[in-house]
């Protein structure tokens, strides 16, 4: 109970000094402007698959909420029935330095969250953030894609291969553990590249691993709501998409930076325990 506690009042604590509202809401502006090229480039690919654009929208539809999906519907449609090349590369560039700029925005929040001054050059995080960029799209893919398409998977296997139900329940169970899996190996790089501060990966396992649930449960949750209870649209008119987008991302960095401070408060907790037993062993 000692420990749920110190967790808990030092969370608080931080999350109130850490001004981290603040902080996601200057993640959640660079990742908004990093949606529109990635779109791009998502359905830039999709003309070369021969995939009917209606049945894309009504896919999209069946998990994503009215007011982001009736929002991007006509740009879908002209996307993915007009292959476009050059706005692939167009749209690469685009979305990888929009989101360095959401992640070069989180990287400013670490060094406040661990209370350290940011030495390195400019150049220097210029390419991290370009690299964890990467990082984080690739593995949102698969954090997205496994969730969403897993079950599409598995029934396609299941058709073919005669795979017991058992082994369905293992697939459907196995497509979630593996989407944390990945989300939290590049959220253990994101907190121990991102902050100029070197610490071991044991001390950075519990925030990586605890954002990564967290971010697939708020994604579920916020989507359940926003489909059942919460009708922007009705509120906002055309940009209710937008609202809902910007309140996501928002979320999103708000779980980013509960990560990091967990990381910080374990990362302290090691070093007063540490600090404990350097004294004991002196004072024999």
């Amino acid at each position: 109970m000692s420990t749920l506690k110190y967790y808990a009042t030092g969370l608080m604590k931080k999350f109130k000094e850490g001004n981290v509202p603040l902080l996601a809401a200057a993640q959640a502006y660079y990742y908004l402007l990093a949606v529109f090229p990635l779109l791009i480039v998502c359905f830039a690919i999709i003309p070369y698959f021969n995939i009917d654009a209606r049945e894309v929208v009504q896919f999209i539809q069946s998990f994503v909420p009215v007011e982001v999906t009736s929002m991007f519907e006509e740009s879908i449609i002209r996307f993915i029935e007009t292959p476009r090349g050059g706005l692939l590369t167009v749209g690469i560039i685009g979305a990888i330095w929009s989101a360095s700029n959401g992640v070069n925005a989180f990287i400013k929040s670490l060094s406040e969250a661990y209370d350290v001054e940011e030495t390195r050059s400019f150049i220097v995080v210029r390419l991290i953030a370009f690299g964890l960029t990467i990082g984080m799209i690739l593995a949102l893919i698969v954090a997205i894609l496994l969730p969403v398409f897993g079950n599409i998977i598995v029934e396609y296997l299941g058709s073919y291969s005669g795979i017991t139900n058992e082994t369905t329940l293992l697939l459907q169970v196995g497509r979630w553990v593996v989407s944390i899996i990945v989300l939290s190996a590049f959220l253990l790089c994101l907190y121990r590249f991102a902050p100029n501060k070197k610490m071991p990966f044991k001390h950075i396992i519990l925030g990586a691993v605890s954002a990564s649930v967290l971010w697939q449960l708020l994604t579920v949750g916020f989507s359940f709501y926003v489909s059942n209870f919460g009708n922007y649209s009705a509120t906002y008119g055309s940009i209710g998409g937008i609202i809902v987008l910007m309140i996501w991302f928002f979320l999103t960095g708000i779980v980013l930076m509960v990560g990091a401070l967990l990381n910080v408060l374990y990362h302290e907790r090691q070093l007063l325990e540490e600090a404990v037993i350097y004294k004991e062993e002196s004072a024999r």
